[in-house]
């Protein structure tokens, strides 16, 4: 089989060690995490857990299977990454060498991306969207001297009225 990124979403208790606990079933299988993004939810004694790792169908559905045994895991799901609104945040420190930084600030308008910092000397940028976008900004800026980098863990949610908890348990909670 073929392997692929593969997107997961969970949520789960909003306990200390729980976090451990999912990764820990990664490690102890020898399955590397790609991204990871965790923060609460509306409900503060729950957490929203999104992974991306690489692994054909069989790798993605026992890894779905073990997590779902954790007693800390609430609900997760396999998302379609075609009916997936996906982002990731990028903040990117960059020399601003003589006379380039208009050219900077006009990628960076390109990119819709923000300036958060300013010095004479660098640029403190912020870029929001798509891994590929995210990529692309990087792979513009790499000439001009990348001092420092960061990356969110990619986050995600369903389309439209594609929900994690599913549409009856979310009507019932309203």
């Amino acid at each position: 089989m073929k392997e692929e990124k593969f997107l997961m979403s969970m949520l789960v208790k909003n306990e200390a060690g729980v976090l451990t606990r999912v990764s820990g079933l990664f490690a102890r299988r020898g399955f590397n995490i790609d991204s990871l993004s965790v923060g609460e939810t509306l409900d503060p004694k729950i957490s929203r857990i999104t992974i991306t790792a690489t692994g054909d169908d069989y790798v993605k559905e026992q890894i779905r299977l073990q997590l779902e045994k954790l007693h800390d895991v609430i609900i997760v799901k396999n998302m379609d990454m075609k009916n997936t609104v996906m982002r990731e945040l990028m903040l990117i420190k960059v020399n601003v060498p003589q006379g380039k930084r208009i050219e900077i600030l006009e990628a960076t308008t390109i990119f819709r991306a923000k300036v958060v910092d300013l010095t004479p000397d660098s640029l403190t940028l912020e870029v929001t969207g798509d891994t590929n976008k995210c990529n692309a900004f990087l792979e513009y800026m790499v000439p001009f001297g990348v001092v420092e980098l960061c990356r969110t863990g990619l986050t995600a949610i369903g389309r439209g009225k594609d929900l994690l908890l599913g549409e009856q348990e979310a009507n019932s909670e309203e």
